[in-house]
C-alpha cells in the first residue's frame, strides 16, 4: 500500500527539481515553469496530507485549489511581464535583461 511518505518523497524530489531549474536556468520561460513545478509539488504534499490525515475534510483540496488558482494568475502576469521585455531588451535570457540597474 502507498503511504503519506511516498507522497511526501515524490513531492520533495519535484520540489527539489523545481528549485534546481530556478537557481540554474536562465531563460525566464523556464524559471517560470520551474516555479510552477515548484507550486504543483506543494500541491501533492497538501492533498496527500489532507486525504490521509482525514479523508472526510477536504480542507488541503481546496488550499490546493486556491493554490492552482493564484498560479494560474502569477503565470498570466509574469507572461505579460516577460512578453514587454522580449519586445523591449530582444531577450529573455536574465543575465542579459539589465533593466533594474543603475
Amino acid at each position: 500500500m502507498i503511504e503519506l511518505a511516498h507522497f511526501q518523497i515524490v513531492s520533495g524530489a519535484l520540489f527539489a527539481v523545481g528549485m534546481y531549474g530556478v537557481l540554474a536556468r536562465r531563460s525566464a520561460v523556464l524559471v517560470l515553469m520551474s516555479i510552477e513545478l515548484m507550486l504543483n509539488a506543494v500541491n501533492l504534499n497538501l492533498i496527500a496530507s489532507a486525504v490521509f490525515i482525514d479523508p472526510s475534510k477536504f480542507t488541503g483540496l481546496i488550499i490546493a485549489i486556491f493554490v492552482i488558482t493564484v498560479a494560474a494568475a502569477e503565470v498570466g502576469l509574469a507572461l505579460a511581464i516577460v512578453l514587454r521585455l522580449f519586445r523591449s531588451r530582444a531577450t529573455i535570457n536574465l543575465d542579459e535583461i539589465e533593466l533594474m540597474k543603475w
